[in-house]
Order: C-alpha cells, then structure tokens, then sequence
C-alpha cells in the first residue's frame, strides 16, 4: 500500500502523522511511504531523516493525497484536505466530527474511508489511540492553568503552590479519565489543592488508591459542581464521551459564582467543551473572557510540544496503521472489533452512530455497506 503524510496545516500545528520510526516499520513490511516536504520539521525530524528510513519525498500535499492510498495525519482534515480526498481512499487520524457539521458533511461528500484515532475502543472501554495525547493534554493543562492564573496573563495572581503561610491554588478537575488523571498528577505536583469530580466512583476509588488524601475526590453532581466552583482559581475540563459532544458541566450562568479572574481551561473543546462558554481558539490566540473569567480552549494542545506528542502518537497508531495497510481496511475491521468502531464515514455514509445523531443525520452500521453480518 501506498501510504501519505502531508504536513499538519492547522493553526499551530507541528505534530506529523509518522515519524521515521513509524516510516521504518511501514518499509519493513513492504510499503511505499511519500512524506511531504518540511512535514516534521516542526517535530524535529528531518526530511533526510525519513529517506534514510526509506520515504520518499514528495514538494506538495497534492502529490501525496494524489498518490497515496491511505493518508495518515494527526489534526483533522482542513477544507483544503478534504477537497483532496478521493472515493475509496483512506484517512486515519483524529477527527472529532461530533461538534463539527461541515467536516462531517465534506468527509461525507469525498467517499473516503475515514476512520478517527479518537473512537477506536477496546472492549474494556479504553481509547489506544486517544490516550497518549489525553496524557499529554492533562500534564499540559495543569501548566497552562499555572501559567494563566499569573497576573500579567489575565488571571487572578495565585501561585499554584503558594508559599509557607499563604494557601495554594484551589483546582478542580471535572473528569477522572486519563485527561483529568494526569492533570490532577502534575497539578497536585505543584502543590496545589485538587479536587477531582467524576460520577464513576469506581475511578475515584482508584485515583484515592493512587494518591491518598493528596487528591480529594468528589461525586460530579450539579449541585456539587455548582458549589465547587465558587472556590475555584483554576477548573480543568476533562470530560470525554467517546465519540459524541461533550454535555455541558458548568453554564454560563455559573460564571457569576466564580472568582474574578479565575482560569478555565476546558481540555474537552474538541467535543463541543464541558464548559458552555467555551469556543475553541488556537495556540497564537488561546484565550478570552466571558463575565470576567478567563477562558482557554485550544483544540490542538499536544501541538505545541510535538516531539513529545509525535513519538507518543506513533507509538500507539503504528500497530493498527500496519493492520490496514498489511490486510486492506476492510479485513482489518474485520478482524479487530476495536479498530471497526474507529470507521466514521464510510462511502458516503455515516458510520459512527453518536456522530450521526449529533448533526441528525442517517446512520448505517459498517457491517450494512461492507455486506458482512454484524461481528459478534
């Protein structure tokens, strides 16, 4: 198989699909591998990097989308990508259709194979492929929150670790998944107060067998919500339904309660945010206010450190890119229940049902447009 990564387009992006690792592993099982030009540059791997590792260098997008036959990325397609998109070819990278019509709607018209990073799900519920950059997300959170809280960056002036006499920072974590554990980890690292909210309390028994009275944890209801807010400095948003938006955990009429100048930092932004003020932003413009409190919403936060994120990325991707690439995708599902519910748009159809009930459009299993029967 011909496999193509372009070079990442979004705001701010310098994650690439592949590393040369990733190109090596690609090689050794027979595949051609077109890397465009500069393409990780901005996660420090160089272009003589991916020949020695045997990729071919290619000058523009067009030419790998024109020639490869499944498109490994990191960011969603931009709408110059998407025009680029063929029937039948493959996209495998993070999506997040769920909050976005027109990507769904362009995927939609392309005929591409598309299968999303974020859905793909083990039977125990967990993500491969999103965990690595949901670490990465959480431990940014926390950095993003400490550094934002600084007076001169529009927060309230609270040192997360405060000093001896003086109180630390008040955060609280709305979610206990991987977003939410690691932001907990390196906020309590800190020094700070955390109190970490969720409504599975078997996750919160767990974080408590990790941590002991270090972390308080707290059952994630409304009223609970509504009451630990108020003492905020910072709220971390790590909210996660695989695949759908994300419901709103604290509304605009919250923010009234909460300290002037307090930081929200909704890690949850790429599923619509679990923050109703929330709209996403990017790295060259990450904040705003509403009613005095500072909001941040970038969609891409692993893309700013992308030597990390890259490496963590193929390391998780690399087992089922090979999968595809080695048995087709169609046998690849096939095979895997957990990388089948990684398909969201699949010739021309809908293939993910929370996606498709989140724009109210028509759902069709896979197993309907591929003619086999239902995996058991």
């Amino acid at each position: 198989m011909i496999i193509g990564v372009p070079r990442e387009i979004k705001d701010n992006e310098y994650r690439v699909g592949l590393t040369p690792g990733g190109v090596a592993e690609f090689s050794s099982h027979g595949h051609t591998v077109l890397i465009q030009k500069g393409a990780g540059e901005g996660s420090s791997f160089h272009d003589l990097e991916y020949e020695a590792a045997g990729a071919r260098i290619v000058d523009t997008a067009a030419e790998v989308f024109g020639e490869a036959e499944m498109i490994i990325n990191v960011k969603e397609p931009q709408l110059e990508q998407i025009e680029m998109l063929r029937p039948g070819q493959i996209l495998y990278t993070y999506l997040h259709l769920a909050p976005d019509l027109p990507q769904t709607e362009g995927l939609v018209k392309s005929g591409a194979v598309c299968i999303a990073y974020e859905t793909v799900e083990l039977d125990d519920g967990t993500l491969p492929l999103l965990a690595p950059m949901s670490e990465v997300a959480g431990r940014m959170a926390a950095q993003v929150g400490a550094t934002y809280l600084q007076k001169p960056n529009g927060g309230r002036g609270v040192l997360m670790g405060g000093v001896a006499g003086v109180l630390p920072a008040n955060v609280v974590v709305l979610g206990a998944g991987v977003v939410g554990f690691n932001a907990a980890y390196v906020a309590m690292g800190m020094g700070a107060h955390v109190t970490v909210m969720d409504i599975n309390v078997d996750r919160l028994r767990y974080i408590e067998d990790v941590w002991g009275n270090r972390i308080r944890t707290l059952y994630s209801s409304k009223l609970n919500i509504a009451q630990m807010i108020t003492e905020a400095d910072l709220v971390i948003g790590a909210v996660l339904l695989p695949g759908a938006k994300t419901p709103y955990l604290v509304t605009r009429d919250m923010l009234s309660t909460m300290k002037k100048n307090a930081v929200l930092v909704d890690v949850s932004v790429d599923q619509g945010g679990c923050i109703e003020t929330t709209r996403p932003t990017t790295h060259a413009d990450p904040i705003y206010f509403v009613e005095g409190i500072l909001h941040y919403g970038v969609a891409n936060m692993p893309g700013a450190v992308p030597v990390t994120s890259t490496l963590a990325l193929t390391n998780a991707t690399i087992r089922y890119g090979l999968a595809i690439a080695d048995k087709g995708w169609k046998q690849a599902v096939l095979d895997d229940p957990a990388l089948a519910k990684g398909l969201n748009v699949l010739d021309g159809h809908v293939s993910y049902k929370p996606v498709a009930e989140a724009h109210g459009m028509e759902y069709t299993p896979f197993e309907e447009l591929v003619g086999y029967p239902p995996i058991s």
